[in-house]
């Protein structure tokens, strides 16, 4: 106890110690100098000269190592910034003046008595800017600091060389200085940047967020309500930036819109086949997805809803009392005792919600329907997903990576689906059919295969619908059917390659053009691997377009219409000609009372092999030709005796099995010569179709006859 009490009496000692000193070392400078008014203050216009040199007043001992702009401020946002944020120049160069008082005021070191009137940088370490003259001082910091600062609602954020980001320790475990880099200190979330582009970067994400200096320190003291939305006669609370992806905050597109109507019309046809069903969402963010299964489709499914965030979680539950359904955390059902359920809401499903990593849970439960819909790609999935998928369950995909599917990060997805791609007139339908690969390769790591019922690329997403067949022997036939395209460059044919061991001396001979005979150099790609069977199930589609008709989903409708056709790959013009009932007499009710007899009657699924890939017709157009009406194209390819239909892929498509030199020669026998210039505009009579389609004909069997040469 007594050594304690000499220990807490050793700082007062020195304390008084230094005290002294002080005044022993200050005395000959107040008698040269004489000291200032008290009620004077320093001003950058007024900087201390050699010949004057103001003396320390006291109150500066004890002033806080902060702007005195900003630490004179009214408000507490504004004296927690950092000394690197100033309005003006002047001010830095006050603060720079009042910090070097304040340093040969409380330091006894000899260097700071010789150096006099030297100041140093209040933004730079002394290992890295040694005190120097004020005009020395003010281009240091004029030209350093404030030069490349970062302006934001009038304050610049001027960049600082203090040890104020961590470093990485040495092997010793010592901190090396050298290490320490220029950064910026934000004035609104207090984060370091280095880089003055990535500083500008930061700033604008925050004003897209609606975080300005303002707003956020209003934010911050109280948080402003979740907003109500309702889609499908679901209500979902959202934050207040629910349509900006952040890292903590639920994640709401209202564009997704399509996406969620078409999982559930998937679901709600697996619904028919068996009940009930484990269903699981395993990124649910607010759980609209999950909410829309349990609140449809009743007892049927059993949903589990699942996130890691722990905002994402609570929001979830809270979405669940909003639409009254029951939630079930940890095998423990959870209800308001204030709630009561309302009369037909008592067979509305439970709803489990679980915190744990998507790998996790996937491996600890089995389960018939799987949803996987993460920010970006989706391969980091697959394995859990297929390792406890049921018998003839369903896994379904939403990848938006966009960037990479559609060839625009060519290294991202041969890093991602081990791929080599490029930018092709059907990229939509490669960027689907990369998508299915992937999903092939890891079902048939778990000996199981997978039968695709559907795929649909749009603008925002790639989504894939599969179902699992267990087996060794199912898993042997999908890895069969992952192969590789060969692509020419030049007028963009393509065709799968042929199965085989043995590699052929000139895999050009595969393509149906003539591109490599008539051009030198290597003129097609080998892209892949990719899916090469059906991406399309017709019968569960029309299954899809009952269950859309049934809950009144009208959004959807015409895009599963589609999908049936693209399926069957007949034009609807046929299909609206063979039907039995007139649709201008009778009506929508015959239709859907057509397509639900038509899904009665199918008990099985059976994939209709289509026509891979498509054609552009403007991609394929003639130069000074007016091209004839799509439809009336695809009557015109149909009585040529080719398989065609429209696809959802491109709203200028043509799915067809007809050959490049075919196709163009339809194209080009049908399209009328464009008159421009000093002709009249009165009638302009045609020219002779048999005379171009003649030409073209001649053209093509002359080409025909020199690959056949050829290849004998």
């Amino acid at each position: 106890m007594e050594n304690m009490a000499e220990e807490e009496l050793l700082p007062l000692e020195k304390e008084e110690e230094v005290a002294q000193a002080q005044v022993l070392i200050s005395a000959p400078d107040s008698a040269r100098v004489p000291a200032p008014a008290p009620d004077s203050a320093p001003t950058p216009d007024s900087a201390p000269t050699p010949a004057s040199a103001p003396a320390p007043a006291p109150a500066l001992a004890q002033a806080p190592a902060l702007s005195p702009s900003l630490a004179s401020a009214p408000d507490e946002a504004e004296s927690k910034r950092h000394i690197s944020i100033q309005r003006q120049l002047a001010d830095l160069e006050k603060l720079a003046f009042e910090t070097e008082d304040f340093d040969s005021s409380s330091s006894l070191n000899s260097d700071n008595l010789d150096a006099g009137n030297k100041q140093a940088c209040p933004l730079c370490p002394k290992e890295k800017f040694r005190a120097c003259n004020s005009h020395k001082l003010r281009r240091h910091l004029q030209n350093l600091h404030w030069k490349v600062s970062v302006e934001f609602e009038g304050y610049r954020m001027c960049i600082c060389h203090l040890p104020c980001r961590p470093v990485k320790p040495n092997i010793i475990g010592e901190q090396i200085s050298s290490k320490m880099g220029a950064h910026y200190h934000c004035i609104i979330c207090s984060a370091t940047i280095t880089r003055r582009t990535d500083m500008l970067g930061h700033v604008r994400r925050h004003v897209n967020k609606g975080e300005t200096k303002s707003r956020y320190i209003a934010a911050s003291a109280a948080k402003p309500p979740n907003e109500i939305l309702k889609e499908a006669d679901t209500d979902v609370q959202v934050g207040p930036n629910y349509s900006i992806p952040q890292k903590t905050d639920s994640y709401f597109n209202p564009k997704m819109k399509l996406n969620r109507q078409l999982i559930f019309c998937t679901l709600a046809a697996l619904a028919e086949e068996r009940k009930p069903l484990e269903c699981l969402d395993a990124f649910g963010a607010t759980g609209i997805m999950g909410l829309q299964w349990a609140k449809h489709l009743g007892n049927a499914v059993k949903v589990t809803i699942n996130d890691l965030n722990e905002n994402s979680v609570t929001l979830i539950q809270e979405n669940c009392h909003l639409n009254k359904l029951k939630v079930v955390v940890d095998s423990k059902e959870k209800e308001e005792s204030d709630e009561v359920l309302e009369e037909g809401e008592e067979k509305l499903g439970n709803i489990q919600v679980t915190r744990m990593d998507a790998n996790v849970l996937m491996h600890l439960r089995s389960f018939d329907f799987i949803h996987l819909d993460p920010f970006g790609t989706s391969v980091n999935y697959l394995d859990s997903a297929f390792r406890n998928i049921r018998n003839l369950g369903i896994v379904s995909v939403t990848s938006t990576d966009i960037s990479s599917l559609y060839a625009k990060a060519q290294h991202v997805a041969r890093r991602h689906y081990g791929c080599n791609i490029v930018r092709t007139e059907y990229y939509k339908e490669l960027a689907a059919r990369i998508v299915v690969a992937a999903l092939a390769r890891a079902a048939a790591r778990c000996n199981k295969g997978i039968e695709v019922l559907f795929a649909v690329a749009l603008e925002h997403f790639v989504l894939v619908v599969v179902r699992v067949l267990r087996g060794p022997t199912s898993a042997d036939e999908t890895a069969k059917k992952i192969q590789y395209l060969i692509h020419c460059q030049w007028c963009e044919e393509r065709i799968f390659q042929k199965d085989g061991n043995m590699v052929e001396e000139n895999p050009y001979r595969q393509l149906p053009c003539n591109c490599h005979g008539s051009m030198p150099g290597k003129t097609a790609i080998e892209l892949g691997p990719l899916w090469s069977s059906s991406l399309f199930n017709t019968g569960f589609l029309k299954r899809m377009l009952v269950g859309s008709l049934h809950h009144g989903l009208d959004d959807i409708q015409p895009l599963v219409k589609t999908l049936i056709f693209e399926s069957e790959c007949s034009p609807q013009s046929q299909v609206a000609v063979h039907s039995p009932s007139n649709p201008s007499k009778q009506g929508k009710r015959k239709g859907s009372e057509t397509v639900t007899s038509l899904a009665k009657k199918q008990k099985t699924d059976v994939s209709t092999e289509h026509p891979p890939f498509y054609y552009n017709i403007h991609r394929h157009s003639i130069k000074g030709m007016n091209m004839p009406k799509l439809k009336k194209f695809l009557c015109y390819l149909s009585q040529a005796g080719f398989r065609v239909s429209r696809t959802h892929f491109d709203p200028m498509g043509v799915r067809t099995d007809a050959p490049l030199l075919q196709f163009k020669s339809i194209l080009l026998k049908y399209s009328t010569p464009t008159y421009t210039g000093g002709q009249s505009e009165g009638h302009v009579p045609p020219a002779p179709e048999d005379t171009a389609a003649d030409r073209v004909e001649t053209a093509v069997n002359d080409k025909a006859e020199a690959s056949s040469c050829r290849r004998r």
